[in-house]
């Protein structure tokens, strides 16, 4: 599994999901604005991350064992039963005087 970049900082995450609030929209494969990198977490149970590109790969997340979603990358989650996760949303803080700066949309 990836790992977050050294220099992405958090700026947002979603409230706690359950295998009956998940939105609909994680269910189905979507991607990450530029610049913006996610980590799913998992509090309770199990939950397959499906990476659809370049390369597809499924990896079994459970409490401990994060999964790192990398920018514009096509990826969905898949559920396996009872489960609590969320998502917390990273990407490089913009610089108030350097313009060029990508960061947090």
């Amino acid at each position: 599994m990836k790992t977050l970049p050294p220099d992405v900082h958090p700026y947002r995450s979603t409230p706690d999901f359950t295998e009956t609030t998940v939105p609909d929209a994680l269910l189905r494969e979507h991607t990450t604005k530029p610049g913006s990198w996610g980590l799913i977490q998992v509090i309770e149970g199990e939950l397959d991350y499906r990476i659809l590109e370049p390369v597809e790969e499924c990896v079994r997340l459970r409490p401990g064992v994060d999964g790192v979603v990398e920018p514009t990358i096509r990826h969905c989650v898949e559920l396996r039963g009872p489960v609590i996760f969320h998502v917390a949303f990273h990407a490089v803080p913009k610089l108030a005087d350097d313009p060029t700066q990508t960061g947090a949309p």
